[in-house]
């Protein structure tokens, strides 16, 4: 068999059915299989999928076992000599696949490629591309300096600023949201960290997987559209907190003991302003949707 595509959803219904029906036709002339792990929906979504789509294979969890564990137990049953990892709130262009097969095949050094990813409104996300998150590339981000300095190769590192977004380049970090990795890099650098309940974990694969001797990818004619944050929840503080005390754990995995303590703090920083301003916009969608202001 060609490929893998395993899918984990968590209470995204509206999402993971069109999702699907993507990879269906994407996987048109390739040997293929679809893997749902579902982290215990309480949405309806593994019935939708036993109804609607019963030739791909449904493995529910008992309890919500995070995203990197739900991803490991999805490829210890996959038999594809691919495997792609993709998120339920994404829609796969018809030939995304079919170029990143191709271009598997013929760059043998390449252990995983990611794809050209759109939000919903068509805007690129810049995460489809990135560099090593170094602590001077990460400084630069958090800080927001990568922000105002966008098409620097230096301080705008982490998302590759100085390569355009429609030229393929290799890429240290892949998103979790589409990565597309051959076994063998699997096999040589191992399944996701299941520290990483949700976030970082693809960060952390990916430079392992560079580690073990292969090379990462950004492919600009394979393109996606990922509606961000469905399969999490915007706005939400426990999700705000799993994405910066991933970045911890990272740091902690990578970083040397001297520049670690400035990290953590930056990225604690940046934590408590993401939480204010989450609280912020819930109170003015409140505002907005109260009943005096109802049509």
């Amino acid at each position: 068999m060609d490929l893998s595509v395993i899918i984990v959803s968590f209470n995204v219904k509206r999402y993971l059915g069109q999702a699907i029906r993507s990879v269906i036709t994407a996987t048109k002339g390739i040997g293929s299989e679809i893997i749902v792990i579902d982290n215990c929906s309480s949405d309806g979504s593994p019935e939708m999928v036993e109804t609607l789509f019963p030739e791909v294979k449904l493995i529910r969890s008992g309890t919500n076992i995070g995203y990197a564990a739900a991803c490991n137990k999805g490829i210890q049953i996959a038999s594809g000599e691919f495997v792609l990892i993709l998120n339920p709130d994404t829609v796969v262009a018809p030939e995304a696949l079919s170029i990143c097969l191709r271009f598997m095949r013929e760059n043998p050094d390449a252990g995983a490629a990611g794809a050209h990813m759109s939000d919903g409104q068509g805007r690129f996300l810049p995460e489809s591309k990135r560099g090593f998150p170094s602590p001077l590339t990460s400084l630069f981000r958090l800080t927001g300096l990568a922000f105002l300095f966008r098409k620097s190769g230096l301080i705008n590192r982490y998302y590759l600023g100085n390569i355009p977004v429609d030229k393929n380049c290799r890429a240290d970090i892949l998103t979790g949201a589409f990565m597309f990795i051959r076994r063998d890099a699997l096999e040589k650098a191992g399944l996701f960290d299941e520290a990483f309940f949700m976030y970082g974990e693809d960060i952390d694969l990916s430079w392992r997987i560079v580690q073990a001797g292969f090379n990462n990818y950004y492919l600009a004619d394979a393109r996606i559209t990922h509606f961000k944050g469905m399969s999490a929840g915007n706005n939400n503080p426990d999700c705000i907190i799993h994405f910066y005390n991933a970045m911890i754990i990272f740091s902690k995995k990578y970083f040397s003991r001297f520049t670690l303590p400035l990290i953590v703090i930056a990225i604690k920083g940046r934590m408590y302003l993401a939480l204010f301003l989450a609280y912020i916009r819930k109170h003015n969608m409140k505002i907005v949707t109260s009943p005096d202001f109802e049509d």
